[in-house]
């Protein structure tokens, strides 16, 4: 049994102890899911917590019929779903990361050809968060799970509660998506010459 699986089953019994362990050791990755979800850090965090009183909530009920991570990520992907469709109205063009690009800090840096290569590699991660950022909601929870979370098909299948193909034809949508919206600005930017 997976140790997220036993930890889990020791809430259940009643442990507060491993539940601060599953929350220490997950809390940072559901935000960061949550924040390219939502592109909103405050919402996200807000997200977080609820994500986790929910798995409080339901430790009675706990079946380790699923890895750890799949529950909790659908659980997560629900709510960030739930909160993308109730914000609609209010949604802005916000980066999915821009938060956590102000925070960090400016280093001067002495050779040119480095920081000119530091100031491409930015754009091109900009440029690539911006294009999953402008995905339709699920096909951006199957990306973000699948690229930065690292889940294999079934467990993303199980977090967005359909079938492994499904999963598949969600990503191939998805990169084909990417592909087409990142060749777009490559090509306009050879023509400008930027």
């Amino acid at each position: 049994m997976e140790p997220d699986a036993e930890l889990m089953l020791q809430v259940r019994a009643g442990d507060t102890v491993s539940f601060e362990l599953l929350l220490a050791r997950h809390r940072a990755p559901v935000i960061g899911y949550l924040s390219r979800m939502v592109r909103d850090q405050g919402v996200a965090e807000e997200l977080a917590q609820e994500v986790f009183l929910r798995v409080y909530r339901a430790r009675s009920g706990y079946e380790p019929s699923a890895k750890f991570t799949t529950w909790l990520y659908r659980i997560a992907t629900r709510l960030a779903l739930n909160s993308i469709r109730d914000r609609r109205h209010e949604r802005n063009s916000q980066s999915i990361d821009e938060q956590s690009d102000e925070r960090q800090a400016f280093q001067p840096v002495d050779d040119r050809a480095n920081q000119e290569e530091r100031m491409l590699a930015e754009v091109r991660l900009q440029t690539v968060r911006e294009a999953i950022s402008s995905l339709p909601e699920k096909q951006r929870a199957a990306v973000l799970m699948h690229k930065y979370e690292e889940l294999d098909y079934q467990q993303i299948a199980e977090a967005l509660d359909c079938s492994v193909a499904a999963v598949k034809s969600l990503l191939f949508r998805s990169y084909e998506t990417l592909r087409g919206r990142l060749g777009a600005i490559s090509r306009s930017r050879k023509k400008s010459g930027a």
